[in-house]
């Protein structure tokens, strides 16, 4: 089952290639979506694919030694129709 999930990462998230972390996971894994830095210091994401991709998706991120994920608020959104690729904004 396709799901979509919308993410805000807190923690030492930006200026660590996290963004571009995810997109490579993402990619390998066949997830679609976007991510994002934040004003804030954030990092926002959005992953479309399984439960089970998404979750290798952030197993993969975490593994980095220069990112250091704090909190990780997620919830379920509606599907993105058509939308093909993860791409970084």
């Amino acid at each position: 089952m396709i799901v979509r999930k919308h993410f805000r990462f807190t923690g030492r998230v930006q200026g660590v290639g996290f963004r571009y972390r995810a997109k490579y996971a993402a990619n390998g894994m066949g997830i679609t979506g976007w991510a994002k830095n934040e004003y804030d210091g954030s990092v926002e994401m959005e992953a479309q694919g399984t439960e089970e991709a998404i979750n290798r998706m952030l197993v993969m991120i975490n593994k980095s030694d220069y990112i250091v994920i704090d909190t990780i608020d997620t919830k379920q959104i509606p599907l993105v129709e058509d939308e093909r690729s993860f791409y970084v904004r």
